[in-house]
């Protein structure tokens, strides 16, 4: 039995957390996913290979007994004895169902859960090693009876994910798409707050049931596209805004961009650069609660007036000179 290294496997150090652990599986699983490379074996084992690896380091009591495996076994390597010699059945696990979760290319993604699913796309031989069934046990059918040839009764519809870009002046809004899954065409629609990550649920609308069994659910997994003006934080908006050298000194009103409609914002008299104002509820609305609204922080950028004329530049040049601070510099 060969020792594998899952943290190898998927990229990743000892310490990654879970987030780095799905983000790093997804992007391996979209390249070398079987419904990507048809009748490809290398991606088919690779793929499997990978899907093994986040079975196991996603799961907390999982990857909690692979790390104490894996630190016991790479110190008994260092003593250079073979792997043969090292004391597995210490380790070794009985029989157990497992599940997995893995992600196809980009577009739909199909979400497999257990070992039914990916006997659809491997046939009956076990997508483990020899590693992971020692360790953590026999994946099996979910079915009654135990082991891979037991008869499998209908099942509900798969969950199906897919992939949607969304602006973020959509995002504030909420929006639609019109989504065609299977020859089927219907509209989604998207509620306002959603943020990169969010998922929406739309229940019977993922792969069809077996023998009238209820169909999977559908989840949109929205990402927020960037944006020129606003960069987001939570349901906070930042922003800068250019500040003439004039107004800044003087005082005076400005007009802003919001996502709903332009703002006047007061300026004080002596205001600096980098000074930022808060308005309140003029942020992304509350995922949930729409009526809840996060905060717009306007930042103060200084910029000189256009068009500047050479009188202008006198005077404030004649003004500088005047000031008491002002002084040549130093020679040293």
């Amino acid at each position: 039995m060969d020792f594998k290294d899952y943290y190898e496997t998927l990229g990743l150090s000892p310490d990654a957390d879970a987030k780095a652990i799905r983000q790093a599986f997804r992007q391996l699983a979209r390249k070398v996913h079987p419904d990507v490379n048809p009748g490809n074996k290398e991606a088919e084992e690779k793929f499997k290979t990978i899907n093994e690896a986040y079975q196991v380091l996603s799961d907390k009591e999982q990857r909690k007994k692979y790390d104490e495996l894996r630190a016991q076994y790479l110190q008994w390597q260092k003593t250079g004895q073979s792997q043969q010699d090292f004391d597995w059945k210490n380790w070794s696990a009985p029989h157990a169902e497992t599940g997995t979760t893995s992600q196809p290319d980009e577009g739909v993604h199909v979400q497999y859960a257990n070992a039914e699913d990916l006997e659809d796309l491997f046939g009956s031989a076990s997508p483990y090693s020899d590693f992971f069934t020692n360790i953590f046990g026999q994946a099996r059918r979910s079915g009654k009876g135990s082991g891979r040839g037991a008869p499998s009764g209908p099942r509900r519809g798969r969950d199906v994910e897919y992939e949607v870009d969304l602006s973020l002046e959509d995002a504030f809004h909420g929006t639609e798409r019109l989504l065609e899954l299977d020859g089927h065409r219907f509209k989604a629609g998207i509620p306002p707050g959603v943020r990169t990550g969010s998922r929406v649920r739309l229940a019977g609308q993922g792969e069809p049931g077996q023998d009238s069994r209820s169909a999977g659910d559908l989840y949109l997994i929205v990402h927020i596209l960037p944006n020129e003006t606003f960069e987001r934080e939570g349901d906070d908006l930042h922003m800068d805004v250019p500040v003439d050298m004039f107004t800044a000194i003087a005082g005076g009103e400005i007009h802003i961009p919001t996502l709903e409609r332009p703002l006047i914002l007061k300026i004080p008299p002596r205001t600096n650069a980098g000074r930022s104002f808060r308005l309140r509820g003029k942020g992304m609305p509350h995922l949930g609660d729409p009526k809840m609204r996060g905060d717009l922080y306007a930042m103060v950028r200084l910029v000189l007036p256009e068009p500047l004329t050479d009188q202008e530049v006198n005077s404030i040049r004649a003004l500088a000179d005047s000031r008491p601070d002002h002084s040549e510099p130093q020679k040293k």
